[in-house]
């Protein structure tokens, strides 16, 4: 009895996909004269005795503006009176700041600078809105 062999051919092995690494991007640096004039607002905001103050460059990621500072009051007469009162300073120091949002609940103030958003919130609010993980995501 004669047995007939099939001889099958191995499928060539599939090769790994090779994956690259992303670039590492470094985080823009501010201009000079919005790195001092974010430090001036984080210091006014730390003086009316906002919580969790964070600045967030925001260069190469929007031409909204250079930074955003954030913060937090402790209730809503607090961010109210905080806000007013570092429009105020910037205000004496020669700044033309834009109030948003003082005449409604308190619960988010947005005071606009031009090259730096500040926005003011009640610590609920900010949990909720997470401006922080919003604009502190970077594209790869």
């Amino acid at each position: 009895m004669i047995k007939k062999t099939t001889t099958t051919k191995k499928a060539p092995a599939k090769k790994k996909p090779v994956m690259k690494k992303a670039p590492v991007k470094k985080e823009a640096t501010l201009p000079k004269d919005t790195q001092k004039l974010a430090k001036m607002v984080v210091k006014l905001l730390e003086d009316n005795k906002a919580q969790d103050v964070l600045t967030i460059s925001l260069i190469g990621k929007t031409t909204l503006a250079d930074a955003l500072v954030i913060a937090s009051g402790t209730s809503t007469r607090h961010v109210i009176s905080t806000a007013i009162k570092v429009g105020e300073e910037l205000k004496k120091l020669g700044f033309k700041p834009r109030l948003e949002g003082r005449q409604s609940s308190g619960e988010w103030i947005v005071i606009d600078l031009n090259d730096i958003i500040v926005h003011i919130f009640h610590p609920q609010a900010r949990a909720f809105y997470e401006l922080e993980k919003l604009w502190s995501h970077t594209k790869e």
